[in-house]
Formats: structure tokens, C-alpha cells, sequence
């Protein structure tokens, strides 16, 4: 669509997506004369000048934003790790919006915007420039919804190319936006989710030290991440498996005047000895050779297709050992600075109306292959030929070329060097005329076996003058003829051994990737990168990679598990629907519904099948002493930490199935919550108390075991636990010390728990009775929130004798050798549940740990309730340290565990609070 022309001169608000981009457009348009201001970021200038679209004035405003303005992320409540079950993510609420660190950006935009009539995008011509482009429409029709939008389209920085896009404008294409939208939507949500369930399951079950500091290792996942080292692992896993086998072959060589031809097997190689001898004693019997064929052949080798941006990679990974990455980043550099086309391209043809002449007599004046350019030029030389079409068009850029000549730089590093000159050279390359040879094969007999022997004489290089890494050579064969007969002057039968593949190389990582359609050709190199930042992979000097154990065994793990997640498949499947977005044929929410769907399945999956990535862990790295993260089950937040101020309180249900409110930051805060035996199912609603500080505090739904409380109460409640809510208090009250307390247990004497009948379940309650009521044997808690909990014991049931029990599901456990490398020969006790996280080393146990040999019963009656201890020791602390322990009402402080804590603030002194609460606190 054309601008029209008349009326009066417009103000064209023109965004680029680099402050560079915009500097070098704005140059272009103003030719030189151009004024320049500050933005409100000091990064993004605002350039200003006159200018004539279609004949119309206009005043021009050039400025620009950093690549993408908005990110997408989800709601407040869903993006702290635990903050949820990681499964909710696949259909959590997420928003779009622009990040306080580019603030200014949009502030720029809206005033600028605000005093526009026009609007032209100057964002990179693809799917992630397209969406950009929105990003920036949305914010500039915010503050001015009349804007007219239009699109530049462009595929280098130079004069000839701006002012024809600024005298074509276009419109932006939603339908590429959306293409990007959906990409990003799903990858943040299988993202987040596999990379918290991997996480929280692995990180605290062993030690993992690739980083130095396992306590903040983040085992992520990535749609596209996980299928690359899936290709490296495989390569890897192929060579392990690779079994070398002896083989033999027939070799025989031939001097004349001329020289010395080699002749080959037929057969190649066999890995029977005795079959190989019988043939080579045939053949030495009766040595006499009777060449059979001579074939003459004229053989072509032909110039490179264009250059794409996969392609450019490879070749620059290759030829200079480059990675990917530092390509990427060298040839941006060198776009911006005009002297290369836009880099990120999937087309591999240039388009009939490209002057390519042009491009090439900009190139006579180097002093390397200048001399090239000017022969392929002439006539006379017929060396021209037309570049071939590599059957690739992105509709958005054509090939990268050369677009300025350089002799070369003074800021230039030796890589913008080299990657210039493989541009130019591929670029001469491939208008050239291939390389013409005489090849000439030799086929003999010698008693019934076949041999050949191949030669080759280049007659005209052509495109090889030029294109330096290319080779075609040959050797030169003596002149035989059918019919001609000749002794060997050797045959020998030889000996080899069949050799593995080796590791994969970075441009044959990218043409694996590139054939499978994992990520685009402008992400590939960013994929590659992560594997290396996550210590997945690692890559030696010949630019080949090698899994690292910890990449080995998060693919061993789900390959155990029969998912095929670590293959291309299914984000092959996932690529092409983007593409069925970005042409039409698929709406963006029928993509998002398939691939989440299909997506939330694996990962449900996966996480019943748990057991065997912790297995697959196992193989390589020690199981870790720290108690593996209770986080692992599905926690909600209730409501901000009063006693850190630092970290949320969370809805956690434990492995007994009971539940408890605790802060997130333990143990450095161990502000917890024990909510009674007495409920039965406990889940965090959106509706906040309006009542309750520091807020949020959001309600809980409770519900209630019916045997447990009253009939005139409700099972179901949706309550406070705040300190506000009156029922939530009288029926805690009555689930502590009514006569509805006590749980079902399947005989009189001890319950499942190890807790005597007799002894009333202590759980949380608030401020129902002055402390002054509350006796020695029965310490209560107190809280932040106003209510109190207290300490119960850990249970020591047993079993069979001998036999060391789970302390979280009573079960006898199974003894097992450890055979990893720092404790090979050391036995350990883990529970027969693969679900439970139970692990505890045998030369480690102490009268803590629960045995059979304590038996049941009456040996077991005769240990004090837990209550009663824990009262006594309370006591004989507050006697002798004057309520060290204890806050101003009587209660104690506990730890997420249950266990009392003594001591003081040692800021003031005070023993009612800890001194990360101390109002004294600076």
C-alpha cells in the first residue's frame, strides 16, 4: 500500500529496532543533515529531519527501541517456583507487557506518538521483527489510536535500499506476529513447567557440582534445548556402543614410466579371514592383471548455492573454527555497519531483479580478489554463470551478499575479516562457472577379483580461483588400455579395524538440527549456547561436542521413561504449525490448544515415572545428605512472611498427608503453621481477607473430617488464618481439645504416628486461652499470624527386627551398596517407595533412626509422649534461662520440623523475637 500524496507536511514517527539501525536510517534519509536529541532513555536518541514521501513533506522523527519491548510472563501469583503445582503452568494466566528496565523506551514512543500522524516500523523483515513491530504498535496506539502504520521492508543498510522502502511502504503482517506469539507462549509454559519439576526433584536428591554452587543449579528445560542434546547424546551413545571388528582387503598398486596407479577392491573389505586368504592366495597364484574397462568422463564441480544463514554458520564453524554464536554476533555487527545484507535469511536464490553485476564491480578494486571480480566480469572471459537456486525463499530477504567494499576496517577484529571475505568470496563464488575436470577410471581382473583405480585432472578451476576453501584435486593415472595386461608390483592383504563415527561437529550439529526444523536459523546458535551455559554439553578446540553427565542423565532418564521428548519430533511437529500461523492455514489458539494439550500429557506422565530420572541420576552422581525439597508436592502461597519480610508463607501438605503453612525462606525463617489432623483437604483461593496484614492473605478452603467436629459446624470453610476468622478459631478449638480430637486409629495404645492415643493431637490454634492456662506438658506456639502451633515428635515406630524404618511412611527399608566413585563399597538404607525420599547411610544411623528392634507394644508405651518431653525441656529452659525460647505470652518458638529453638534476639536481647525480626533491625 502506497501513501497517498497531498495535503500539508505530516510528522512520521519512524521506530527501528537497534539505536544503531535507527542512526544509520536516519543518516540515509537526512543525508547527513540531521538534528539529535535525547529520549527518555539515554541509549535511544531521537533523530529529526525534512523528507518527501511520494512527493508529500514530512517531518521525519527516527528513534528506536532494543529488540523485543514487552515480555511475556506469567501472573504474579504463578511466577515464584513454588508458588504452584509446576502442572497449573500449562494453563496459568499469562500477560504481555514492557519491563520496568524499558520504561523509558515506552515513555519515549507515547510522547512521541502522542504529536505523529503517521507511524513507519523499521524492525528487522521476519517473524521476530513482525512481532516486535506489534509490540511497538500496541504502545504507540495507546497513546495515539488515529496513527496511520505503515512498514518499511528492507534487506541492508545502504542508500539504494532505504530510499526505495521509504517511497514502498507496506503493512505489517499479523499473521507473522502471531506465529511468534504462540512460539513464545509455549515455550515459556513447557519451559517453566519441566524446568521446576527437574529441578526440585534432582537438585537437593544429589550432588550435582557442574557450577560450583549446587544450591543454585537450575536444570532447565527448553523445547528446542532438549532435542540438541538429544543429538549430541545419541552420537555419543552410538559410539560408546560401537564394537571394533577386524576386517581385511585386497590392495594392489602398479608403476609404469608414468607413474603409480592404486587399485582398490571391488568388494571393499571382508571380515572373514579365511574367505579374505583363499581370495588373496587366488590372486597371487595368478597375478597376471587384464584391465577390463577405461572410462574418460568430463566431471563438473559446481559453485555453492547463495548463502543462507544456516549455511553461513557452517561455514564459518568449518573453515575458521568459528561458533556459531561468534558468527552470529560478527555478522550483525557487520549488517549494521552496512557492509553485509540483513544475516538472518532461510533464502538461498536471489531474486531476478537483483543487480548483481552491480554487487560484483564494487568488489574490483580489492587488492586480493579484485582481480577475480574484474575477469568475471568480462566477457571475453565467459567465467559469468548465473547463481543456482538452492530451492529456499523466506519472502523476507534475499541471500547474504557483500553490500559495501572494504579493504578492511580499522576496528575490525580478525573474525569481522574473515567472515567478510567468506561473504564476498562465496558471493563471486557462486555467479562463477564450476570447475571442469577429466576423470578417468580403470577397472582390472586378476584371477576373478575386481579392482579399480581412479584419476583426476582439473582443465579449468573457474569459481576455485576465487573460492579459497573449496579443493578439487586429483592424482594422475598412467595411460592403460583394454585388454592390457600387467604383473602388480604389490598386492598385499591388509588389516583394519572398523572405526566409530566420531562427535558431532558444530556445522554438522546445525545441519542435524536445520533438517530436523529445530528452532529458526536465526535461534540455532542461541539453543547450542545454552547447552553449553548449562553445562549440558561441552565443546573441544575441534568445535565437537561431548554430553556432560548431567546432560547424559537427563536424557538417559527420559529416555527410560519411553518419551521421546529429547528427540526433534515433536517440536518438528511444533515448528511447522508456526509456519501453518504464520501463511494462515492455522489459527494461533488451535496451535496453542494442540501443543499444550499434547505437552501437559508428557509432563503428567513424567512425573509418575519420576523414579527413573532419579534412577538415571543415580548412575552418575552421589545421592546428596540434604533432605530432598518438600516443594516437590504442590504449594500455594497464603500470604507475605511477617517475620522475614522477605519470603511468602505457603500451603504445603506433607508426606503424612497432613498440612502446614510455612515461609518459603527456610530454614533461614522458620515462621511455620501446623494445621490440625482434623482436615482433611486445604487449597488456597484468589479471594484475598480484607481484614489481615501484612496482605495479601489469601483465603483457604477448608474441609473438615465430619467425625472430627461438631454436626452444628460445616465441614466445608472457607477461612483466615490471619487471626481474623472466628469459626476457623472455635473449630480449631474444638479439633484440639474437643472431644471430636482424637483420629480413627485401628487399636487402642499407640496411633499410626507413633503418638500415644492418650495424648491429644496438638495443632495450630489461636489465642483461645490466656497463657497463663496453658501447663508445662502442653507448651503452645506463638505465631505471627495469632496463632499458636507446637512440637510434636517424630514417630519411632518398628517393624521387623533389625530392619531400619522410612521416617516418613513407616516402611521397612531395602540395604543397598553405593558404587559411585567417592563412596564405592558404603552402605546405605533408602525407602522401598521410588516416590519417597527417604536415604540414609548405615555408618550414619543413631538412636534417632526408627528400627524393628525396638518392637512393638509395650516397649514402645514405655517412651514418654512427645508432648510431655518437649513440655519438660520448655520448662527447665524458661527456669534456668529466663524463658530463653519462649516469647512474652509463654510460647516457643519452633522450626519447620517441630523442633523447639532456644535463644534470644542478639540485636536487643529480647527473647520474644529473633533478631530477623527485631523492630531494632536496620
Amino acid at each position: 500500500m502506497q501513501p497517498g500524496a497531498g495535503g500539508g507536511a505530516i510528522r512520521v514517527l519512524n521506530v527501528a529496532e537497534k539505536p544503531s539501525v535507527a542512526k544509520a536510517v536516519a543518516e540515509i534519509l537526512s543525508r547527513g543533515s540531521m538534528q539529535s536529541r535525547a529520549g527518555r532513555s539515554q541509549y535511544n536518541r531521537v533523530f529529526e529531519f525534512n523528507y518527501a514521501i511520494n512527493g508529500r513533506a514530512c517531518r521525519m522523527l527516527v528513534t528506536s527501541v532494543t529488540g523485543h519491548l514487552m515480555e511475556l510472563e506469567f501472573e504474579d501469583r504463578f511466577r515464584r517456583w513454588h508458588s504452584c503445582d509446576p502442572a497449573d503452568l500449562f494453563h496459568a494466566p499469562v500477560r504481555k507487557s514492557v519491563p520496568q528496565d524499558k520504561q523509558a523506551i515506552k515513555q519515549t514512543l507515547e510522547e512521541e506518538a502522542r504529536r505523529c500522524q503517521w507511524l513507519v516500523l523499521w524492525l528487522d523483515c521476519d517473524r521476530e521483527g513482525e512481532n516486535i513491530a506489534y509490540e511497538v504498535i500496541e504502545v504507540c496506539t495507546g497513546a495515539n489510536s488515529h496513527l496511520n502504520i505503515y512498514r518499511a521492508r528492507f534487506s541492508a543498510l545502504i542508500a539504494r535500499e532505504i530510499h526505495e522502502s521509504m517511497q514502498h511502504l507496506g503493512r505489517p503482517n499479523k499473521l507473522f506476529a502471531d506465529a511468534v506469539d504462540a512460539r513464545q507462549e509455549i515455550d515459556l509454559r513447557i519451559g517453566a513447567s519441566f524446568t521446576r519439576f527437574q529441578t526440585m526433584l534432582l537438585k537437593d536428591a544429589f550432588v550435582i557440582d557442574v557450577t560450583g554452587d549446587d544450591r543454585n543449579l537450575v536444570l532447565s528445560y527448553g523445547p528446542c534445548q532438549f532435542p540438541t542434546l538429544g543429538f549430541i547424546v545419541e552420537r555419543f551413545w552410538e559410539i560408546q556402543a560401537h564394537e571394533p571388528e577386524e576386517f581385511w582387503t585386497i590392495n594392489c598398486t602398479h608403476t609404469s614410466d608414468e607413474g603409480t596407479a592404486s587399485f582398490g577392491w571391488i568388494r571393499g573389505h571382508l571380515f572373514d579371514y579365511p574367505s579374505a586368504l583363499i581370495l588373496y592366495e587366488m590372486c597371487v597364484q595368478e597375478p597376471m592383471a587384464t584391465v577390463q574397462n577405461v572410462r574418460n568422463q568430463e566431471k563438473f564441480k559446481y559453485p555453492p548455492y547463495p548463502l543462507s544463514t544456516v549455511e553461513l554458520q557452517k561455514r564459518a564453524s568449518r573453515y575458521f573454527r568459528m561458533s556459531s554464536e561468534r558468527t552470529m554476533k560478527v555478522a550483525e555487527e557487520l549488517y549494521q555497519a552496512g557492509f553485509i545484507s540483513y544475516p538472518r535469511t532461510e533464502t538461498d536464490n536471489f531474486s531476478p531483479n537483483t543487480d548483481l553485476h552491480a554487487i560484483v564491480r564494487e568488489q574490483v578494486e580489492h587488492p586480493v580478489w579484485g582481480a577475480y571480480a574484474d575477469r568475471l566480469l568480462s566477457p571475453e572471459e565467459r567465467l559469468w554463470r548465473n547463481p543456482s537456486n538452492g530451492g529456499h525463499d523466506d519472502k523476507a530477504h534475499p541471500p547474504i551478499h557483500p553490500t559495501k567494499f572494504s579493504r578492511g576496517e580499522n576496528n575490525w577484529s580478525p573474525d569481522h575479516t574473515r567472515l567478510y571475505e567468506l561473504v564476498v568470496r562465496h558471493f563471486l563464488a557462486c555467479c562463477s562457472q564450476p570447475a571442469v575436470g577429466a576423470e578417468t577410471t580403470v577397472e582390472i581382473n586378476i584371477a576373478g577379483e575386481q579392482f579399480n583405480a581412479s584419476g583426476r585432472v582439473v582443465l579449468a578451476k573457474n569459481y576455485l580461483d576465487v573460492y579459497r576453501f573449496d579443493s578439487w584435486g586429483g592424482t594422475l593415472l598412467p595411460t592403460y588400455n583394454i585388454g592390457q595386461q600387467f604383473v602388480p608390483t604389490t598386492l598385499t592383504l591388509d588389516s583394519g579395524v572398523t572405526r566409530p563415527p566420531p562427535l558431532l561437529a558444530e556445522a554438522d550439529l546445525l545441519s542435524c538440527m536445520d533438517k530436523a526444523g529445530i528452532g529458526t536459523d536465526a535461534t540455532m546458535h542461541d539453543h547450542i549456547k545454552k547447552l553449553l551455559d548449562r553445562c549440558y554439553a561441552t565443546k573441544d578446540e575441534n568445535t565437537r561436542f561431548s554430553p556432560t553427565n548431567l546432560g547424559e542423565a537427563l536424557v538417559m532418564g527420559y529416555d527410560e521413561m519411553g518419551y521421546e521428548l529429547w528427540k526433534p519430533y515433536l517440536r518438528s511437529m511444533m515448528e511447522a504449525d508456526m509456519k501453518s500461523v504464520s501463511i494462515g492455514t492455522k489459527s494461533k489458539s488451535e496451535v496453542l490448544e494442540s501443543c499444550l494439550q499434547q505437552m501437559k500429557a508428557c509432563f503428567l506422565d513424567a512425573r509418575v515415572n519420576k523414579a527413573k530420572l532419579l534412577d538415571a541420576m543415580g548412575t552418575f552422581f552421589a545421592r546428596s545428605s540434604r533432605p530432598i525439597n518438600e516443594t516437590q508436592n504442590p504449594t500455594e502461597v497464603v500470604r507475605p512472611c511477617a517475620v522475614c519480610r522477605e519470603s511468602e508463607m505457603v500451603l504445603k501438605q506433607r508426606q503424612t498427608g497432613g498440612f502446614m503453612v510455612g515461609c518459603r525462606g527456610y530454614p533461614q525463617c522458620r515462621n511455620v503453621v501446623w494445621l490440625p489432623g482434623s482436615i482433611s483437604e486445604a487449597s488456597v483461593t484468589n479471594q484475598v481477607c480484607p481484614i489481615c496484614t501484612p496482605g495479601p492473605v489469601y483465603k483457604i478452603q477448608f474441609k473438615f473430617r465430619r467425625r472430627d467436629i461438631p454436626p452444628n459446624f460445616d465441614a466445608d470453610h472457607l477461612g483466615c488464618v490471619g487471626g481474623c476468622d472466628d469459626i476457623l478459631k472455635e473449630l480449631m478449638e474444638i479439633s484440639r481439645f474437643g472431644s471430636h480430637s482424637h483420629t480413627a486409629t485401628p487399636a487402642r495404645g499407640q496411633t499410626p504416628n507413633g503418638v500415644r492415643q492418650g495424648a491429644p493431637r496438638q495443632d495450630l490454634h489461636n489465642n483461645f486461652r490466656p497463657a497463663g492456662q496453658l501447663n508445662n506438658e502442653n507448651p503452645s506456639v506463638m505465631h505471627s499470624q495469632g496463632f499458636r502451633s507446637t512440637h510434636t515428635q517424630n514417630p519411632s515406630n518398628a517393624s521387623d527386627a533389625g530392619q531400619v524404618l522410612c521416617t516418613s511412611c513407616g516402611e521397612p527399608c531395602i540395604n543397598r551398596i553405593a558404587n559411585t566413585e567417592a563412596n564405592r563399597g558404603r552402605k546405605f538404607y533408602k525407602c522401598q517407595d521410588p516416590g519417597c525420599g527417604f536415604f540414609k547411610w548405615e555408618d550414619e544411623l543413631d538412636n534417632a533412626t526408627p528400627r524393628g528392634r525396638r518392637g512393638r507394644g509395650r516397649g514402645s508405651s514405655r517412651q514418654a509422649p512427645a508432648s510431655a518431653s518437649a513440655g519438660r525441656r520448655g520448662g527447665s529452659q524458661a527456669r534456668g534461662r529466663r524463658g530463653r525460647g519462649r516469647n512474652a505470652d509463654g510460647g516457643m518458638f519452633v522450626s519447620a520440623t517441630g523442633d523447639p529453638v532456644s535463644g534470644c534476639c542478639f540485636t536487643c536481647g529480647d527473647p520474644s523475637h529473633f533478631a530477623n525480626a527485631c523492630p531494632n533491625r536496620r
